[in-house]
């Protein structure tokens, strides 16, 4: 018996004790973790986390997590959920992959939280870099990983985060919605993280609007990623089965696409190109789950400061606008800003750093 323990013991010690939890239960339990080499100017852990699916089931998410090397010495370091813009659904454009391997091309406004001292998580998404497909544009499932996000970086005992803490989350365009739904989900969902303000921009709050919107446009395969992810979320909608076979190619080039070759993946193309049945989006049953990933639906547990660039020729300045007028109408405490003259990119480049001097405020 002695010897089974030392053996056992020794085995720990030269293997390493693991970085898992032992049973995880909840959403925002580690399911593992381990430090690696970020391009960013921090210490980096590569995370798998629970949370919870569009339709309520536990699922694990993966994502990263930096802290400045720096001490803080003010309180409770504060804390950035952050939720990245459209990365494409193959697993090898997941952030937590790009910020190991330097093409990370949202570095620059990560790095502006972590120069404030401020840490920040970065969600992969459901089904990025984990078995399954991403359920690209569901915001019900990005909210809750990013809150999941920001419960899991508290539980790295390393990173020397507090549970209450202040949290802050920040996205633009796929991560303006993600933030959206974060800020929308908080008080029913995790009431337990201190949310202190949304910083969300180019937000595609009415997905019915956007993909009328860029239906037979230049970035249709966006439209495509996001009926793709619908798909993944929700079983019951038809949508393989009505694929023709112009459009089981496409899926298939879709699903391990990164954003530039989603955006391009079939230019000026139109769904009913794609489809069996025309206008399968019109479906009782699709409409019913675009009308739950609708923003705007519910009071924000926090601040949110909202802005849209006024050319944005992917999501419309009339869907932030919508979005706008939906929080006031529920009494939410928004702030707003138009950004005139500039598209999508020229909007989170503008916006992008007024929205993280915004966060700060609240911090």
């Amino acid at each position: 018996m002695l010897r089974t323990v030392l053996v056992s013991a020794l085995a720990a010690t030269l293997i390493g004790a693991p970085a898992a939890q032992a049973a995880p239960s909840a959403p925002g339990d580690l399911v593992d973790y381990k430090p690696v080499v970020a391009t960013a100017p921090a210490k980096a852990w590569k995370l798998h986390y629970r949370s919870t699916s569009a339709t309520g089931q536990p699922n694990t998410v993966s994502g990263i997590l930096l802290v400045p090397h720096s001490p803080w010495t003010k309180g409770a370091r504060p804390l950035v959920s952050y939720a990245v813009g459209t990365h494409g659904l193959g697993d090898r454009c997941a952030p937590s992959t790009r910020l190991t391997n330097g093409s990370e091309n949202e570095v620059l406004l990560m790095s502006q939280a972590l120069s404030r001292g401020w840490a920040v998580v970065v969600t992969d998404y459901e089904g990025l870099g984990t078995p399954g497909t991403h359920t690209y544009a569901v915001g019900q499932s990005e909210g809750r990983a990013v809150l999941d996000a920001a419960r899991a970086a508290s539980n790295v005992p390393e990173a020397g985060l507090s549970k209450t803490g202040p949290v802050g989350v920040f996205g633009y365009s796929q991560g303006g919605q993600a933030a959206a739904f974060a800020g929308e989900l908080q008080p029913s969902y995790a009431p337990d993280v201190n949310l202190v303000g949304v910083a969300e921009g180019g937000v595609p709050a009415d997905l019915n609007a956007v993909l009328k919107f860029n239906d037979g446009g230049p970035a249709f395969g966006l439209v495509l990623g996001a009926a793709v992810g619908y798909a993944t979320a929700y079983p019951e909608l038809p949508f393989t089965e009505v694929l023709n076979a112009k459009g089981e190619r496409a899926v298939a080039k879709v699903k391990e696409a990164c954003t530039v070759e989603l955006g391009a993946a079939a230019p000026f193309a139109r769904l009913n190109d794609f489809t069996t049945v025309p206008n399968v989006s019109s479906d009782p049953r699709w409409q019913a789950r675009l009308g739950e990933n609708l923003a705007g639906k519910t009071k924000p547990g926090a601040p949110v400061f909202l802005y849209h660039a006024s050319l944005d020729e992917l999501i419309p300045l009339s869907v932030g606008k919508g979005l706008l007028d939906r929080y006031r109408a529920l009494g939410a405490d928004v702030t707003w800003q138009e950004f005139p003259l500039l598209e999508h990119i020229g909007g989170v480049s503008a916006g992008g750093p007024v929205a993280m001097t915004w966060l700060g405020t609240k911090f």
